[in-house]
């Protein structure tokens, strides 16, 4: 297989390597990472049609993009990796739960993958404050994720959407849930100065229908969901 790999926090971030380093762990894959210069969280399925697009290449394996994850997975089907076999991104620092999929450029660019035909998996570790993300850990669950997933069939139009819980240090490690994505809204709330307005919604508040993506993610397991186009 060979596997792009993206993201929405930067190609410098740490989940990315993460990512890097499991899957050149698998004997039977190679990858190549096409991911943002620079932080882009939240951008959505944004691309750039209007000016140029800088990237970086910085080896035969690494591109740097001066522009949003799905105009990375767009550059890398198209002229960086063009026999790609599947596009996973992630691990994103935060979560991407239910109608997060909306919002996020971590599922952005698996979905623009899909547009092209090539499944994808979307990877995210909830942050629970004030706990920090244990990246080694992370790269333990990401592990076992791909070893499930890659023997699933995943029907054309469709790619995993998955989101690692966070938990206390020396807890066991979580299973893997597969599950309905919520579609709740996200709290809203803004703080209110003058003619500015500053958004005050607390992730950790958002409802948690039971058996939906961000109840089983807030419970302390692996949520996976499959989203179609």
């Amino acid at each position: 297989m060979t596997i792009i790999l993206t993201n929405d926090d930067g190609i410098d971030a740490p989940g990315i390597r993460v990512l890097q380093q499991v899957v050149n762990s698998r004997g039977n894959s190679e990858s190549i990472i096409v991911a943002p210069q620079e932080h882009q969280s939240g951008c959505g399925h944004q691309v750039n049609t209007n000016k140029p697009i800088h990237v970086e290449r910085r080896s035969d394996q690494e591109y740097a993009v001066a522009s949003t994850p799905a105009d990375c997975t767009r550059l890398a089907v198209s002229h960086l990796c063009q026999d790609a076999t599947y596009v996973i991104s992630g691990i994103n620092a935060g979560g991407n739960l239910g109608v997060d999929s909306y919002i996020s450029g971590t599922i952005a660019a698996v979905r623009e993958g899909v547009i092209h035909g090539i499944p994808g998996i979307a990877i995210s570790h909830y942050i629970k404050k004030p706990l920090v993300i244990d990246w080694e850990l992370a790269g333990r669950w990401t592990v076992t994720v791909l070893d499930n997933l890659f023997s699933r069939p995943l029907p054309p139009g469709t790619f995993w959407n998955v989101n690692f819980p966070h938990l206390e240090p020396g807890a066991p490690d979580p299973e893997l849930v597969f599950c309905q994505p919520s579609k709740s809204p996200l709290p809203i709330n803004y703080r209110v100065e003058g003619n500015k307005y500053y958004y005050q919604g607390e992730y950790q508040k958002r409802d948690r229908t039971p058996g939906t993506d961000v109840d089983i993610c807030f419970s302390g397991k692996i949520a996976i969901t499959q989203l179609r186009l």
